[in-house]
């Protein structure tokens, strides 16, 4: 795929020192590993100086291992960016849950008859995995997580703590169109975080919580950097906000177009190294936006 130039709306050419990926669909594909030409790249760009960092909608635990895969030595961006977490000392320094009341909410929708026998339901607890069956769609998701889920049978009574993140999995992806139109008719953005990892996770997390907001406090806040100092990678609905707040925004040739027509540029397709290409073109080539 040949790269495309989507918008400059980055004037400038400031140096990146910091370069932000995504994990699925992103530094990783269908393998569910990251492939030797991606950590060579990123190990490159950390020979120049540039932090790396992970921002990613899994768990904390599932998304260790590629953290570490990468050389990071900064905080791991999790749950959207609800929880981060400093792997080198073990401290926690952001962490945003949803209340019982919310997660139980959502939990009696998607009980409701129309939606109960086509869901799966994910609750984080704790960087625990809670689930009131454990169905097809949950094997498949606890494999590839590498997470063993935890059944809690009367969940109503029993849901054991106040959740980072509930995500419900659906193959149908208009089923799960459907849901998130309807909880963004029921819900505000002052209440919820509603978004789609990939085109099959319908995924809620407290208000505040988005990797944009995330990459921001890493950048900002511990690094002292400013927008113009980041680069971010992604593929979907949940990056939107780490894209448009990173000086340069990439979008992975694999992504939906609407996440594409908000990038600076379109790297090509994960199964193609597009991280590479984005690296090349930005931190090891020093090309600028303008």
């Amino acid at each position: 795929m040949q790269n495309v130039m989507v918008s400059n709306r980055v004037s400038g050419g400031a140096e990146i020192k910091l370069l932000v990926v995504d994990i699925d669909g992103t530094i990783a594909g269908k393998s569910n590993d990251i492939r030797e030409p991606v950590k060579q790249a990123i190990l490159a760009a950390e020979s120049r100086g540039v932090k790396v960092a992970v921002a990613t909608g899994r768990m904390y635990r599932s998304a260790l291992r590629f953290h570490r895969d990468i050389g990071s030595t900064l905080p791991l961006i999790s749950y959207q960016g609800a929880w981060i977490q400093d792997p080198a000392t073990d401290r926690v320094l952001r962490h945003l849950p949803l209340s019982k009341q919310r997660a139980l909410e959502l939990f009696e929708h998607f009980q409701e008859p129309h939606l109960r026998s086509l869901l799966s339901v994910n609750f984080y607890i704790n960087d625990q995995l809670y689930v009131p069956e454990i169905t097809a769609a949950t094997r498949l998701y606890a494999e590839r997580s590498g997470i063993e889920p935890i059944a809690i049978i009367d969940f109503r009574r029993d849901i054991p703590g106040e959740p980072t993140k509930v995500l419900a999995l659906c193959e149908n992806a208009r089923v799960l169109d459907s849901l998130l139109s309807t909880m963004r008719e029921r819900y505000t953005p002052a209440e919820l975080y509603l978004t789609r990892s990939v085109s099959t996770f319908f995924e809620a997390t407290h208000p505040l919580v988005n990797k944009g907001a995330a990459v921001k406090y890493i950048a900002e806040e511990l690094l002292g950097l400013r927008a113009q100092n980041v680069m971010a990678i992604g593929d979907n609905f949940n990056d939107v906000e780490m894209i448009a707040y990173a000086g340069v925004g990439v979008a992975m040739g694999n992504a939906p177009s609407e996440v594409k027509a908000g990038a600076n540029w379109v790297a090509p397709d994960v199964e193609e190294d597009g991280v590479v290409a984005a690296i090349e073109e930005f931190v090891l080539g020093d090309r600028s936006i303008d």
